[in-house]
Parts: structure tokens; sequence; C-alpha cells
């Protein structure tokens, strides 16, 4: 078990330095969040990329002697490490060696809940093991004999087993697909029938750890996990809420990103974060008190453009109002994100206004409309109870009188139906006023 790790970011431009010096930071998040200790950290500026370490031979050696030194168990590198690179770090310093893309597979593979995560964990971890096969097994070396023919019959070397191990790996990595398939089959069968039920549905994204589940159970009253962890929520969970205007809203807590999010995972996860691609608009929540504001932002909105998720409707929140002590800061933040607004999900400052705003951002799909409906056409009654937001029903005569919320598509068969608006007063002239 991995207990003393040592922590590696290389930059290779002065210009990143305060960047890295923030990977890092977060590094040491991710990586705290396995449970692994953190003995050190290095921030290693690179002139001169060397293919073999990364970084130059004197300098690699240096934090090699380091490690052992410090008795770590663990390198973990901020930045991505080739298999040839990998095997050279492990092989000269005898030190298991890691970087960020295998920290976040763990993360990942320890918060799945659903067999459809646990697939997408396992397929993202099995194309990253793929060329990295001859440092997962002592036994690679081996080599199965060839098939002879008669006595005396010349024998081949035979097949290695890193070939047969390569094969088994490509096979399970179908396998799994043709699963992942299946279960996406059924969620877009579930997904079809919530369809029918016309309720607007909305996903909210963002950074890790930036608050949207703390602003999932705020918004309804659930109880979904949260935790003050990188990727504390892997699996999408959807909860119904009801608007200012009585109109519901479907809303659901999406996977968290982050800088340098492995791009096999972008892939892998596309199932997983396919309720940011469908939803009629996006939740786009910020942690307003991290320092990174800016480069969370940036990461989410790229992210979003890799799954064609870019061009939806977004409302902008910044969280954690409450944390941002220095008031010049909320302005400057407030200068920038000009569109967003300013909530706090667990002291629940903002969220009225947020809710108003989610109303408006449907305006556009519903019609609120007062009807009287003869009671021998219950047909169009059903129709309403069925397809629309009945908010109040009352009996006059043989008539059904409604107030509604309707889909627009339904208005041309109950026009005729509609209680036309009573007139506003004229105001009266001043002479009469007098």
């Amino acid at each position: 078990m991995v207990e003393r790790a040592l922590l590696v970011s290389c930059s290779f431009a002065r210009d990143d330095k305060d960047q890295a010096a923030s990977l890092l930071e977060e590094l040491r998040e991710l990586v705290s969040t396995l449970g692994i200790g953190i003995v050190d950290s290095l921030q290693v500026h690179v002139r001169d990329s060397n293919k073999r370490y990364l970084m130059g031979k004197g300098k690699a050696h240096e934090i090699m002697e380091l490690a052992a030194d410090l008795k770590c168990d663990c390198i973990v590198f901020d930045n991505e490490l080739s298999p040839a690179q990998q095997r050279a770090w492990e092989e000269e310093s005898n030190i298991t060696t890691i970087d960020r893309q295998e920290i976040i597979l763990d993360i990942f593979n320890m918060r799945a809940q659903t067999k459809e995560a646990r697939l997408q964990v396992e397929l993202a971890r099995m194309e990253y093991s793929l060329p990295r096969l001859a440092r997962m097994w002592a036994h690679l070396g081996r080599q199965r004999g060839g098939a002879g023919g008669g006595k005396g019959a010349a024998r081949g070397e035979g097949e290695q087993q890193i070939e047969v191990d390569r094969r088994i790996a490509r096979k399970r990595i179908g396998k799994i697909k043709e699963e992942l398939a299946h279960v996406r089959k059924v969620r877009e069968t579930q997904r079809k029938e919530r369809l029918r039920t016309p309720v607007p549905t909305a996903a909210i994204v963002g950074y890790t750890n930036a608050g949207k589940s703390s602003l999932l159970n705020a918004l309804t009253g659930s109880e979904v996990y949260v935790e003050d962890q990188l990727f504390a929520t892997l699996d999408p969970t959807t909860r119904k809420i009801e608007l200012p205007d009585g109109q519901s809203l479907l809303l659901t807590d999406t996977v968290g990103f982050v800088r340098n999010l492995p791009h096999r995972l972008v892939e892998a996860f596309k199932a997983t974060l396919e309720e940011a691609i469908l939803a009629d608009f996006l939740v786009h929540v910020l942690d307003g008190s991290a320092p990174d504001i800016y480069d969370h932002h940036r990461t989410t909105m790229e992210v979003l453009a890799e799954l064609g998720a870019d061009e939806k409707r977004i409302l902008l929140a910044v969280n954690k109002v409450d944390l941002i002590e220095a008031r010049e800061r909320l302005h400057e933040l407030q200068t920038h994100f000009g569109d967003a607004i300013f909530i706090s999900a667990t002291g629940g400052q903002g969220l009225d206004l947020l809710c108003n705003r989610m109303n408006e951002m449907l305006l556009n799909r519903v019609l609120s409309l007062e009807l009287r409906i003869p009671q021998s056409r219950q047909d169009l009654v059903s129709l309403v109870h069925r397809e629309g937001k009945v908010l109040s029903q009352d009996y006059e005569g043989n008539d059904v009188l409604m107030r509604t919320l309707i889909p627009v598509r339904h208005e041309s068969r109950l026009r005729e139906f509609v209680i036309p608006p009573e007139p506003t007063p004229a105001p009266k002239r001043e002479e009469e006023v007098l």
C-alpha cells in the first residue's frame, strides 16, 4: 500500500511557473483524496526536455535520491508520463512512479457507484494500462513454447506472455464496450420515458468541489452525498424542483471537471455527462472563494466544448460568496462575470434569484393560460393535466375553470377555450380626478 508520496511538477516555460504551482496544489488535493500521505512536493523548471526522464538526467537522479532519502514508496508526477518514461523512473529509482492520470483514475474507481460508472472507469483504466502492461506483472517476460510437429521438429520461440496479456486486455476492452452499449440503451429508454412527460431539464456543471451537490440539495431539499473532496460525485443524480411560477424542472448534478482531465476519461464519461448535452440549459457553478476561479471557468467551458454542450444556454452561478472576505475581490468577480448570480448554497444567499432566473430560461417553453373548458371536453381537461401543470381548478355551471402552465405546442388545441385577460382600465384624466 502506498503511504508516502513525493509530488513533482515540471514546467517548461517561465510563464508557466504560477500555473504549475496551482496545479501542484491541486495534485496535492487529488493525492490526499486517496488517503496517501504527502512527504514533500517539488516544482521543477525544465529547460530541455529529456525523452527518457521528461527532465534532465542529473535533475532526475537528484529527485530519485531525495525520494529514497525521504523513504518514499511513490513518486507522483503532475505531468503525463509516457509508458517508457514511467518504466525508466521505476527501474532506476526502484520506487513506484505514477502520473496525474493514474491518480484521477484511482479516485474515479473509488467513487464509482452505478454499474455504468464502474464500467466507464474500468474501460478508461484498461485503455490507460494497455501500453503499460510490461510494468504491471513480473511474469510478462515468460514465453510459451511453440506448437510442435513430430519428434525433432524445429520449435519456434512461441508467443510471449506480454502478447497474450495484451490480447486478453483488448478482448476485455471490447467486452466492456459491449456492456456499456447495453447500459446506454437502457438509459436511453429510461430517458425517452421521462421525456414523454414534458418536464424541462437542467444540468448542474462546473469544476470539481465547486458546490454542485450542495446546490442540488439546497434547491430540492434532498440529501445527495456532499464531501469537501475532489470528485465526491461521479454518478449523475436527478431531482425535481418547482419553480416560482409553479413549473416543474428536473435538475441533474453531474461529475465535476478538473484541469488536465485525461482525454480518455472525457470519452469514457460521455454517457454520464449526456445529461449536460441533452438538458434545456446548464447551471454552471463556480467556487467564488477559489483563487483559480478563472482557470476553473475556462476548463469547464473547454470540456463542455469537447462534449458538444458549449452552445447550450448557460446560467452562471458564483457559489460560496460567504467565504469571500475582501470586498475588492467580490467587486472584481462581479465585474468579470457580469451576468452571474452570486449565491451561497449552504447559507441560502441568492437562491431565490437563481430560481427566478431558471424560470426565465423556460419562458419560451410554456404559456400561462386561464381556460374555460366545457365538461363535455374531458379529453382536453385530461390533456392539460397530463401535459401541463394545473395551478388551480374550479367549476362553473357546465364548465371547468383552470389556471395552467401548458407547453407551447398545445396552444392551438386550447386557443378557443382561453379566457381573455380583463382589459386594464384606462387612467382617469386629471379633470376627472379633480
